[in-house]
């Protein structure tokens, strides 16, 4: 099993990837377990700390939470960090809960290295503290962690970013660029490192080219997962790079910086390249179907929450959640264990069964075939 170091991707942090480095391994493997469950009210309030809502996931993620909650028997204090100071929101929003009297509470960091202080308070006042979708660093008081296997996730789009480059022009080699997320996400270094697990043989046997030559994790993040942000490098990239030359294909770690890509490449009148996505987000699906963005990972937020409430209702009757990873994320100080979900990769040819049972997006793939 694999075992890696999960880290966040500050600059200026991280050197030019080498594949045997790609997946951080840890030496030890171990780390301190979860304290044991031990019970709770059956209505005790539960606080779930989000991130600003940038993404469609994440204005769902709180809706599932606050109904899955109740129906469950619970009170829930579910909040958003705010579109600006979202850090500082964040932190006084678990520290309030806590003084609430939380029993579990549930964060989705806005920062995964600035947390420390309000996970030790919630700790101390015998909370159990769950890290949802991005992992929590350098800190022993986070008890579990519960996420779709992120580094699965890369190495998914890197396969299909090949894919679809092969599937369009059967021969190479490739031209490409590589974006990365937000420097803050503990997620982006662990999406980026998966990618890179496939890409990085390919690029050192000269089969795929970085057009740029911007490889470096520090030179390819998307500061606040931002779509403007995004279409402005790519803006760049081209006017630098590819005034003469063919871009075949663009690695990006999210479906709303696929979009920002492709609306800076059909801006400067250039051939669509192959670009990768994740989050099943509306519009990414519809640009899928329509033939313009090749791919994205469906990581069904409804199930990642559901998983999470089954935690919540395990410790509240005093047993252990159910965990099927305790060696692979190590934070820096302990290894976590993890509840991780299978991602499924999504491209035209299996959008209309990957959605068959979402009733949002199924309706959107007619035609797909």
């Amino acid at each position: 099993m694999r075992k890696y170091l999960a880290r966040g991707v500050a600059a200026g942090a991280i050197a030019l990837l080498a594949l045997t480095a790609c997946s951080e391994r840890s030496g030890d493997g171990g780390g301190e377990e979860a304290g044991s469950a031990k019970g709770f009210a059956a209505n005790s309030l539960i606080g779930v700390a989000l991130p600003a809502k940038t993404s469609e996931n994440w204005v769902l993620a709180g809706d599932l939470f606050t109904n899955g909650l109740k129906e469950a028997g619970f009170q829930s204090d579910v909040q958003y960090a705010g579109a600006t100071s979202t850090v500082a929101d964040q932190q006084a929003q678990i520290s309030a809960m806590v003084t609430k009297g939380a029993k579990v509470i549930v964060i989705g960091a806005t920062d995964a290295a600035q947390l420390t202080t309000q996970v030790e308070q919630a700790k101390q006042a015998g909370a159990t503290v769950i890290a949802y979708d991005r992992l929590i660093k350098n800190t022993k008081d986070v008890d579990y962690y519960v996420a779709y296997d992120n580094f699965k996730v890369g190495q998914l789009q890197g396969q299909a970013l090949l894919e679809g480059m092969k599937a369009k022009k059967p021969n190479g080699p490739y031209t490409i660029e590589l974006f990365s997320g937000s420097p803050d996400d503990n997620n982006s270094g662990v999406f980026f490192d998966g990618a890179m697990d496939v890409l990085k043989k390919e690029i050192d046997a000269g089969n795929v080219v970085v057009g740029s030559g911007q490889k470096e994790i520090k030179q390819t993040a998307t500061d606040g997962w931002k779509a403007e942000n995004a279409q402005r490098r790519m803006d760049s990239l081209l006017t630098s790079t590819y005034s003469s030359k063919t871009l075949d294909g663009v690695l990006s770690p999210n479906d709303t910086l696929a979009r920002a890509i492709l609306t800076s490449v059909k801006g400067a009148g250039k051939p669509l390249p192959v670009v990768t996505g994740q989050d099943s987000e509306v519009e990414s699906v519809k640009s899928i179907v329509a033939g313009e963005q090749y791919s994205t990972i469906n990581k069904d937020t409804r199930n990642l929450v559901k998983e999470t409430i089954e935690m919540v209702k395990a410790l509240q009757a005093g047993n252990d959640p159910k965990t099927n990873d305790t060696e692979s994320y190590n934070n820096g100080v302990k290894v976590v264990p993890a509840n991780l979900l299978e991602p499924l990769i999504v491209t035209k040819k299996n959008v209309v069964e990957a959605y068959a049972n979402d009733p949002k997006l199924a309706p959107l793939t007619t035609g797909a075939k």
